[in-house]
């Protein structure tokens, strides 16, 4: 029987702040709170930046909402008025001698020819040149684009732990591993004991590796700046480094560890190699991730000469009509509606999936279940990134197995879609589209679209999983966000069968039973995942375990939700405890003994099973 893969906690940190129990996707419907729920988040994001925790001002507050979500890149990132540059110059002498001096172990170990040497004493030489001379001189220049998803002002994931020099993706992914693994309410050591070692995976990546100074971007730029290339630059940098990092220095995995790219849709790859894993029985546990720290000049200069950014001066130009002096960075991103080109983001996303039985067993929460994820390439194509079909047939996959299990009626009426939504004049055309056909196809008449990267805008590999935290919220808070950077929808979207949701919209009396999450790629990586409720997860667990099953359940699980509440607590109070292992517990060929059915590791109290069968054996027969 197939297993159904239920997920039991998650967290991570983005611009509207720390996922877990839903205070980033509260950020984004904060006036639509009560003024508990509304406090509570107010307080979480205090925590994360270093605010006071009780007594906020009307002040404080508003300093809260001004430096969460999409807003001017601040200085912590780069100065967009002073980007460093380097400007190539030519020098000549017009017909005299040029000169200058400078200390002898700075000159070049291949002299130019045209160059003459001569010693001064104390390390200084002089050197003359007559002919043309190219040179690099230190510039700065102002950015074109200057508004970003930036992660909340004064939270610095760095200072959480013992660091050393990681990429901001990885220490991105630490908090956000070490955040979902608290929302689960179960000690880690006692879950990973309960499973056989190589019933575990880890499945996380970097759609862009790491770019920053202590990755790929320090590697490659040190020879132009005259730098030394480090020993981690070229390591740290790699892709798959998330899921290595988890593995080693947050979990002790010696399961499967897998990395999936697939551009903006990395996130439901990662998914949905963690699904089938659960679903074959290949893995009872799954960690699920992406991070991309793409809030960083030179890769937001590689999409802005793309012509894929948002800049100030289109910007300027939508708002032509208000007389705007600056651009409305806030509004930045206008999903849907007209608009000039998406808006770079940073984000880390992890979450924890089981299969049902162990769910079960462990009194686990049950925030939601993800049946499958489906991924289809676009074909024969004109661009590398422009649109194609596979999105087609990702999201009629979606919607036929969401109808597969609930039938059409839950589809036609209590189904929600999180769009890709990028906010470019592509999307808004071909992503709507793609979603009013396949309404057609299933009958429904007015189906509700969101479209988040209105207020994070877009963490590039993270993005889809800012998606599947913030729907996880709307079940829990029963608000859908609005689009509300949109204050219309574009002529040319396609909506005769669509319902895109522009304010914040109280589903609480309808909520939906499955939520379909979309996400478009550079290259034709297009993925659409369904997550069914936690309500209709529930109902599938009692279907197939019993009632009596569920009663014993639902008593285990009231020590978890205490625990888990008891770590939301000390997070939302400033007790931030980011889980990371470095040099503790590692394993040596001592540890482990080898026997003809099993291998044992010590620290595990399960080993791992040897398999003895074969599908293909009966094929020798």
């Amino acid at each position: 029987m197939s297993r159904l893969p239920v997920v039991v906690g998650f967290g991570g940190i983005n611009p509207a702040g720390r996922s877990s129990f839903h205070h980033a996707y509260r950020r984004l419907v904060i006036d639509a709170l009560p003024e508990n729920k509304a406090s509570a988040t107010y307080q979480s994001l205090a925590s994360l930046m270093g605010l006071p925790l009780q007594g906020l001002t009307a002040e404080q507050r508003q300093f809260i909402l001004d430096h969460t979500l999409i807003r001017r890149v601040e200085s912590s990132a780069f100065d967009v008025d002073h980007v460093a540059w380097n400007r190539r110059l030519s020098i000549t002498g017009n017909g005299v001698p040029c000169e200058f001096v400078c200390r002898e172990r700075d000159l070049p170990e291949a002299l130019p020819s045209s160059w003459t040497v001569s010693a001064l004493g104390d390390g200084q030489v002089k050197v003359q040149f007559s002919q043309s001379q190219e040179i690099l001189l230190p510039d700065t220049r102002k950015f074109e684009v200057s508004s970003a998803g930036q992660l909340p002002t004064g939270f610095d994931p760095a200072a959480l732990y013992a660091s050393r020099n990681h990429p901001r993706g990885l220490q991105m992914s630490v908090f956000a591993a070490s955040d979902a693994l608290g929302s689960m309410g179960i000690d880690w050591d006692v879950l990973r004991n309960v499973v056989r070692p190589d019933h575990i995976g880890v499945y996380a990546s970097s759609a862009m590796a790491q770019l920053d100074e202590n990755g790929f971007g320090g590697l490659l730029s040190a020879r132009d700046k005259g730098a030394r290339v480090s020993s981690k630059q070229l390591a740290l940098g790699l892709a798959d480094m998330p899921a290595d990092f988890i593995s080693a220095y947050v979990l002790g995995n010696v399961g499967t560890t897998n990395a999936s790219l697939g551009a903006c849709a990395t996130f439901f790859y990662n998914l949905r190699s963690a699904v089938q894993d659960i679903r074959n029985g290949k893995v009872r546990v799954a960690i699920v991730g992406a991070a991309d720290a793409a809030v960083e000049s030179r890769v937001m200069d590689g999409y802005s000469t793309m012509g894929a950014l948002a800049n100030d001066a289109a910007l300027l130009k939508l708002d032509e009509a208000l007389g705007l002096t600056e651009p409305n960075c806030r509004r930045a991103s206008r999903p849907f509606s007209s608009n000039c080109g998406f808006t770079v983001s940073e984000s880390a996303q992890f979450a924890v999936l089981l299969d049902d039985s162990l769910a079960m067993e462990m009194g686990a929460q049950i925030f939601g279940a993800v049946p499958d994820a489906f991924i289809c390439a676009d074909g024969y194509k004109k661009s590398i990134s422009g649109p194609g079909v596979g999105n087609y047939l990702t999201v009629a996959k979606a919607v036929a197995e969401a109808a597969a299990i609930l039938g059409d009626d839950a589809v036609r009426h209590r189904s929600l879609v999180q769009a890709h939504g990028t906010s470019t004049p592509q999307n808004r055309v071909t992503e709507s589209h793609i979603l009013n056909e396949t309404a057609k196809a299933f009958g429904i008449e007015h189906w509700p679209v969101v479209a988040i990267k209105a207020y994070l805008g877009h963490s590039i590999g993270a993005a889809s999983g800012d998606q599947f935290t913030s729907t996880l919220g709307i079940w829990n808070d029963g608000i859908l966000p609005g689009i509300v950077t949109s204050d219309h929808i574009a002529d040319d979207v396609h909506r005769s069968n669509l319902d895109f949701v522009l304010q914040h919209r109280d589903c609480a009396n309808n909520l939906p039973e499955v939520a379909f999450l979309n996400a478009k790629g550079f290259g034709g990586n297009n993925a659409t995942a369904t997550v069914l409720s936690p309500a209709v997860s529930e109902r599938l667990l009692v279907g197939r375990h019993g009632k009596a099953a569920w009663t014993d359940y639902l008593k285990r699980r009231e020590a978890v939700v205490e625990q888990a509440a008891e770590y939301d607590q000390a997070t939302s109070t400033g007790n931030i405890n980011v889980r990371y292992r470095f040099g503790e517990g590692v394993l040596d060929a001592e540890d482990v003994s080898i026997e003809r059915h099993q291998v044992n590791i010590k620290s595990w109290e399960s080993p791992v099973v040897l398999p003895s069968e074969s599908p293909y054996s009966a094929w020798l027969k």
